[in-house]
């Protein structure tokens, strides 16, 4: 049991890479945690972690251990949770890991019943444009865009196809170059979206009937939240690429103003997606039912 203890000790550390944050996640002291991954590390006679004055990360054999006894140790977790929701009252916290649109449109409207319903489910959000891995990153379930979703993974339909737009206000429009095709976008101020796993600006996808393309822009302010990408284009800051219908209504009222609506792109809807290889506990399986009820499919 030492062993195991040990191993779990490390495995926060390689995940958070930091000494502090793992401590606070086990409820220990730092030293008291370094102590036991040095003792590992010495009882399988290996250096485990890579340590500076101002990081920790996994050395290869440590990297080859992760990926190893990380799915294990979750799986172990997970049967556990099932096993404790045998009983009437469903219990446990469903980690999930959404973009803020997501989950400020699909998941936190419809998981607000069922948290009312079964005070004993936690539910921890993680808002995350990057395409994480579930099990690396200890979430339960996923919600993302279709096409984005692996094809190893459960996934099923909780939204209907979602369409990109291209807006600004009347106040910037007034001052700038009207766009008549994509490549104008390039002359204008743009508001752009931070992707933090490639570490790079998303890109404007636009379709006019078979016609595909993607624009690369710039301006003056770049966020990784769209709804902050949302104000800054009411303040007048220049071209957003968000969500149709999350600024529908600001369109509506006129104090946004559609840009190249022709080129729009439709995507396929957000599922929510999760591991088939593990055992869901009976709180994930009603967090995903809350999801799933929220959304009724349109008759052809």
């Amino acid at each position: 049991m030492e062993d195991f203890n040990d191993l779990m000790a490390f495995m926060a550390v390689a995940r958070e890479r930091n000494f502090t944050r793992a401590a606070a996640q086990l409820g220990v002291s730092q030293s008291a945690l370094s102590r036991t991954v040095r003792a590992l590390e010495e009882r399988m006679g290996v250096p485990l972690l890579t340590r500076t004055t101002r990081s920790v990360s996994p050395t290869e054999t440590g990297e080859r251990l992760l990926s190893s006894i990380g799915p294990r140790f979750e799986e172990i977790q997970a049967e556990l949770e099932s096993l404790r929701a045998m009983t009437d009252r469903p219990a446990g916290t469903v980690r999930i890991t959404a973009t803020d649109y997501a989950a400020n449109a699909y998941v936190w409207p419809r998981v607000q019943t069922l948290l009312r319903q079964y005070p004993e489910i936690k539910i921890e959000l993680v808002n995350d444009y990057g395409l994480s891995d579930l099990v690396a990153n200890r979430c339960d379930i996923g919600v993302r865009l279709g096409d984005q979703v692996a094809k190893d993974m459960i996934a099923v339909r909780i939204a209907p196809d979602m369409t990109m737009a291209i807006v600004g206000s009347p106040a910037y429009l007034q001052t700038a170059t009207r766009a008549r095709t994509p490549q104008d976008l390039t002359r204008h101020n743009c508001i752009n979206l931070r992707l933090p796993t490639r570490d790079s600006l998303l890109a404007w996808e636009l379709s006019k009937g078979r016609r595909e393309l993607q624009v690369r822009v710039e301006g003056q302010l770049t966020f990784n939240n769209v709804y902050q990408m949302v104000e800054a284009a009411l303040a007048g800051f220049g071209l957003a690429y968000v969500p149709r219908d999350l600024v529908e209504p600001h369109v509506e009222a006129e104090r946004l103003v559609w840009v190249l609506e022709e080129w729009f792109p439709t995507f396929v809807g957000h599922h929510v997606y999760y591991p088939s290889r593990r055992k869901s506990s009976r709180a994930v399986e009603l967090v995903v039912d809350a999801l799933k009820s929220g959304y009724r499919r349109r008759a052809p």
